[in-house]
């Protein structure tokens, strides 16, 4: 197939290094020209990606008219999420009536709270727009790491086409029709990802993460299936798999952010020492807004939303999230 992928980041790379390894036609576009000229100089040393080794085979550049020219059989949107609507807005009149696009970063808007798929239609109703999302750090599907991930589509052809495409002996793809849960997981566990950070920043131990995980699943699962989510996805690659490797991953920008915060630094500072884009805080307000939109509880998410923007010490939000009154685990069973 002919593949573009847009956005030259540590997770566009690696996909453009899989996707050339199984042989397709591959471009990667970047409107960060030093992104490109980095690459294009010496295809052995990547940034943030260590071990890692572009292919000779793919095409760099940074004329978006280049990447989009001829017919392409489906396109990549890998920018980060904050950049999903302009990227979308600057390519849309180069866009062919039921293009496949591909989107693969995490997020929700927080002016709109959106998913970033309704922001590609949005702004690109002509394409056929799809997710692929999972537990797949980018630092080890670079160098071939056996992995998995779901691709989510409204057409199963289109699902289909894109797991034909992504497919090999390390990397396993499943569909789904549920591209609203799957976007919602992976989105969302960024923002719980950040909590167990700060968890290992004050020095907590392992029942505190697990605890983080187990509510935080439970949090995602409450907003998820009352927005019209499938209960099932939450429990999937894209919800509790994504969920405990970025909780746990040396390699997650949200895991480690928390952790400088757990240490006190503020967020701004944590931000600049993960050198990378954090997308849990700018998902979280997004996060809080939708739980008091659809009135769904998520606790560690508001708690996570005091840390991060109104400096209220982490100690006192594991407190008061302790402290809350008494509840059942599941309130659907009788006893």
């Amino acid at each position: 197939m002919k593949i573009t992928i847009l956005g030259a980041g540590t997770w566009g790379t690696a996909l453009a290094i899989l996707l050339d390894s199984n042989k397709h036609e591959v471009t990667l576009w970047s409107a960060i020209e030093k992104e490109i000229t980095s690459m294009a100089s010496d295809r052995t040393r990547i940034r943030n990606l260590p071990g890692a080794v572009m292919p000779d085979g793919v095409k760099l550049t940074t004329d978006l008219n280049e990447a989009l020219s001829g017919d392409i059989d489906i396109i990549v949107m890998a920018v980060a999420s904050i950049f999903v609507r302009r990227t979308s807005k600057l390519i849309a009149p180069l866009i062919k009536e039921g293009q496949i696009i591909v989107n693969v970063a995490k997020g929700i808007e927080e002016t709109t709270l959106k998913t970033l798929t309704e922001i590609i239609s949005d702004e690109i109703p002509k394409a056929e727009v799809c997710v692929l999302s999972g537990p797949t750090h980018a630092e080890e599907v670079s160098v071939h790491i056996p992995s998995t991930i779901v691709a989510g589509s409204h057409k199963k052809e289109a699902a289909e086409k894109i797991q034909d495409a992504f497919m090999n002996d390390y990397f396993r793809v499943y569909t789904s029709p549920d591209v609203l849960g799957i976007e919602l997981g992976g989105s969302l566990k960024n923002v719980i990802a950040l909590a167990a950070g700060i968890a290992d920043g004050l020095g907590y131990g392992d029942n505190t993460k697990a605890a983080l995980m187990t509510r935080g699943i439970a949090e995602i699962s409450r907003l998820g299936a009352r927005m019209g989510g499938c209960p099932e996805t939450f429990s999937g690659l894209s919800g509790m798999g994504d969920l405990m490797v970025t909780c746990t991953s040396n390699h997650s920008r949200n895991r480690n952010a928390g952790y400088f915060m757990g240490q006190g630094k503020s967020c701004e500072a944590a931000m600049n020492l993960v050198g990378q884009t954090v997308e849990g805080v700018y998902c979280a307000k997004a996060a809080l807004a939708l739980s008091k939109k659809y009135d769904v509880s998520m606790p560690i998410v508001e708690q996570v939303c005091m840390v991060l923007f109104e400096d209220k010490p982490a100690s006192e939000a594991v407190h008061d999230l302790f402290t809350r009154d008494k509840k059942a685990e599941h309130n659907n069973l009788s006893w």
